[in-house]
């Protein structure tokens, strides 16, 4: 259950929005951070909140990247494998990150820290290959600039 200052404050959200639709990716990303992911349980908090059924919550859940209907590490890998990125060796990125980590794509370390996840586009088509780590995009990556930015990551833990 959510706190209800979270409660008034998604129902401002969704009262301020033209449609409640228009509402839904904020209200998921607020309860995801609230909750780690996006449980069941968020899921009909969301649908009750927007006025919607949680089969259409579920269904906009699913088509968003950046909304993880299972659980994540505290911080969560998206590594770019668009075609742009594939040109400049993502795939070297990807398997030296899953080396690293001792992951595969889809999967999260031992000590909950990361989730690796591919990512079919992040915009930075000019500074591939690239990644982001929570909000912070990285470009142009190499082995060991991916080995500083993850050592960096884990002392921000």
């Amino acid at each position: 259950m959510i706190p209800e200052s979270l409660k008034n404050t998604l129902e401002a959200r969704v009262a301020s929005a033209i449609t409640a639709r228009e509402a839904a990716v904020d209200v998921m990303k607020e309860l995801q951070a609230h909750y780690g992911w996006l449980t069941d349980e968020a899921v009909g908090e969301a649908a009750s909140l927007l006025g919607l059924s949680p089969l259409q919550v579920e269904e906009l859940a699913t088509f968003y990247e950046m909304i993880y209907r299972r659980p994540v590490g505290k911080k969560v890998i998206h590594v770019c494998d668009s075609i742009s990125c594939w040109c400049v060796d993502c795939e070297g990125i990807i398997e030296h990150l899953k080396k690293k980590l001792g992951v595969g794509l889809g999967e999260t370390t031992a000590d909950g820290m990361f989730t690796l996840l591919p990512c079919c586009c992040m915009g930075m088509c000019g500074d591939g290959p690239a990644m982001s780590v929570g909000d912070v995009p990285y470009g142009k990556l190499t082995p060991e600039l991916v080995d500083e930015i993850l050592e960096m990551e884990r002392q921000k833990a």
